[in-house]
């Protein structure tokens, strides 16, 4: 982790918390609800300002005692930015207590009460939404469209082709290419046939994918872009590599008597050879000498599709006739603004199922605690991303403004992720969350009078202690992951 990896994620956190706190803010405000303070960031305050009968008052490193005795700004929302850049909040008069004044939250009626907590997450899917309509205006919408059909798999096999756009997957509409992956998701393949919707030159084509596929494999990997060379990246233990004595570093010169020269040339030919399960030839040359290697691969068997589709293309691009150059299309400006609009919606729609998705999967057993990222893993996987951009901006040769611009881009798109899953998280029935508290307020609303205060303290207490022992365990377990 990087120092710049760190206050990106901060930065991420802190706007993403902080628009949470300010949508519980809006409609308490708007609901007569005092707010002695809302804040950014945690910790010892740095400024904080009021505005009292007096006019503007602002205060510097205000002590907490100092802030609860000065008689000036003693009814009036404080505003504070405090040392620790994690977050912020939103105190409430009477949110946490009994307090029978005018202004406290629990003197409201259940609906504001209600509509002030579920203010939060909403706040999250409305920042979320903001971000994808900036992502999708410069760099456009993920297309259904099939960018790549894996020789000798079920789809090649089914008749689908390169430049198809998926419309269906057993009849779930496919609006962007991710939305494969969530169906997928929610839908593991059990082996029964796949029905998929496409269109092909503007007409729409059935066509049904037998899952079941069966391969050999040697037990190694390589970089397989024509820029790359035929250097063996990685050989798998106790794999057909492995066991025949070839190793990482070690770079193919040829297979079967076919000479290849870099990544591009070695997939192409080894995608000929894994269907067969007969023994292959190669040869390798490690610290200058060549030595030929009889490699004879194992048996694999799984389910897939055997296609990707998710072409990255400007919005435009919704607007041209089959064959038509992107150049050549005009879009109208409303039109197009009406599509960004759209696939913004989606966009959040997408991560609201992933992340529903993912909890159904962790509770169902589908993911393990090591599929689980607290703050600590994000940090890391924020800095992993700017690398990856960087390094790949440096690849195709982009200037230094290019790349930012890219590295800005997978950051917001970062947020957008973490917005909509904490916007879901805080939705979950839990004590010490908002979904929590938006159960008690609707038992009240069924009931018709509330549950004892001191009661639902306690369990609001004793859901934010589970919370902080979960999260210290999340953070452990990031650590020991980046640890290993």
């Amino acid at each position: 982790m990087t120092v710049g990896s760190i206050i990106a994620a901060l930065l991420i956190f802190t706007v993403i918390v902080v628009i949470h706190e300010f949508g519980h803010f809006l409609l308490a405000k708007k609901h007569g609800i005092g707010v002695p303070e809302f804040s950014v960031g945690m910790g010892p305050r740095i400024i904080t300002a009021a505005k009292t009968p007096a006019g503007m008052k602002v205060r510097f490193f205000c002590s907490q005692k100092k802030f609860e005795s000065l008689e000036e700004w003693r009814d009036v929302t404080k505003y504070s930015w405090k040392l620790l850049p994690l977050g912020g909040s939103c105190a409430m008069v009477g949110e946490d207590e009994e307090n029978d004044s005018a202004d406290s939250f629990n003197t409201k009626g259940v609906w504001a009460r209600f509509s002030v907590i579920f203010a939060g997450p909403f706040f999250n899917f409305i920042l979320a939404f903001v971000f994808s309509v900036i992502i999708i205006s410069n760099s456009g919408i993920d297309i259904p469209k099939v960018e790549l059909v894996y020789d000798n798999q079920p789809a090649q096999e089914a008749g689908i082709q390169e430049g198809d756009i998926i419309k269906k997957v057993n009849g779930k509409k496919i609006t962007i290419g991710r939305e494969i992956d969530t169906y997928l998701l929610l839908h593991p393949l059990t082996g029964e046939d796949v029905k998929v919707v496409l269109e092909r030159d503007g007409k729409e084509k059935t066509v049904t994918i037998d899952p079941h596929y069966k391969t050999y494999l040697f037990g190694f990997t390589y970089g397989s872009q024509a820029t790359s060379s035929t250097e063996i990246a990685e050989v798998s233990q106790d794999r057909p590599f492995a066991k025949a004595g070839l190793k990482a570093g070690d770079k193919i010169k040829s297979v079967n008597g076919t000479v290849v020269t870099n990544g591009e040339e070695l997939g192409t030919v080894m995608a000929k050879e894994n269907v067969s399960g007969d023994p292959v030839s190669f040869v390798v040359e490690r610290d200058g000498l060549e030595k030929t290697y009889e490699v004879t691969p194992e048996p694999y068997e799984s389910l897939t599709l055997g296609f990707y589709a998710a072409m990255d293309e400007p919005i435009k691009s919704l607007a041209a006739k089959p064959g038509q150059e992107l150049k050549e299309v005009k879009m109208n400006p409303v039109v197009k603004a009406g599509y960004t609009l759209k696939y913004s919606v989606i966009e959040v729609k997408y991560w609201i199922e992933t992340t529903i998705a993912s909890l159904g999967q962790l509770v169902s057993g589908h993911l393990s605690k090591d599929d689980i990222s607290g703050p600590v893993g994000i940090v890391s996987a924020v800095g992993d991303v700017i690398v990856q951009t960087a390094d790949y901006g440096k690849t195709l040769q982009k200037s230094n403004w290019a790349v930012f611009k890219d590295i800005m881009m997978n950051m917001l798109y970062m947020a957008v992720l973490l917005s909509a899953n904490l916007g879901i998280m805080n939705l979950l029935p839990l004590p010490a969350l908002d979904g929590g508290r938006l159960v008690f307020i609707l038992i009240e609303a069924v009931r018709g009078k509330p549950i004892d205060r001191a009661k639902e303290g306690y369990v609001h207490f004793a859901g934010f202690v589970v919370l902080m022992l979960f999260m210290v365990f999340v953070m452990y377990n990031d650590i020991l992951k980046i640890i290993h």
